[in-house]
């Protein structure tokens, strides 16, 4: 006998969410072996990435107009696959979240469907009923009148 419907979208949810890490690591190995993915993928967001950063902190500080050295390739590349490893583990849990989120929107728009329905279909026996009721206090009132204008006869 099954209690509940068993959660299979959450555990692929999951299961999707765990084979992101290792996918993101192997990711991150390829940019460090190749030229390309390193020079055009990996560069580019780590040397944005740390320069915001070191302009960041240096205002911080107080040094406004001090030059920022920067990163060289190997930390570069390194801080890039990490970027990018990081940004493929968001957008996948983020991608589960709005995911989840459409399910349940969907699941809560079905039962107020199916309550709305009900509702209607309340409405409409309440209707009946009182038309019903209506109908038999008018058959009531008439019998009512025939009654009273039936002579009753005196006994003495």
């Amino acid at each position: 006998m099954v209690v509940g419907a068993f959660p299979i979208a959450k555990l692929l949810y999951l299961g999707v969410r765990q084979l992101s890490k290792p996918v993101a690591n192997r990711i991150k190995a390829g940019a460090r072996r190749s030229e390309f993915f390193r020079n055009y993928i990996c560069l580019p967001p780590a040397k944005l990435y740390h320069w915001i950063e070191m302009r960041t902190k240096m205002r911080i500080v107080g040094f406004r107009d001090s030059t920022i050295k920067p990163l060289n390739e190997d930390a570069a590349t390194e801080l890039g696959a990490e970027l990018l490893g990081e940004t493929l583990i968001f957008l996948v849990g983020g991608g589960c979240m709005v995911l989840e989120y459409s399910r349940q929107s969907a699941n809560s728009r079905r039962k107020e469907e199916e309550l709305n329905e009900t509702i209607t279909n309340l409405q409409t026996q309440l209707a009946e009923l009182t038309l019903t009721t209506e109908t038999l206090d008018a058959q009531l009132r008439q019998v009512n009148r025939q009654l009273v204008s039936i002579p009753v006869p005196n006994k003495k």
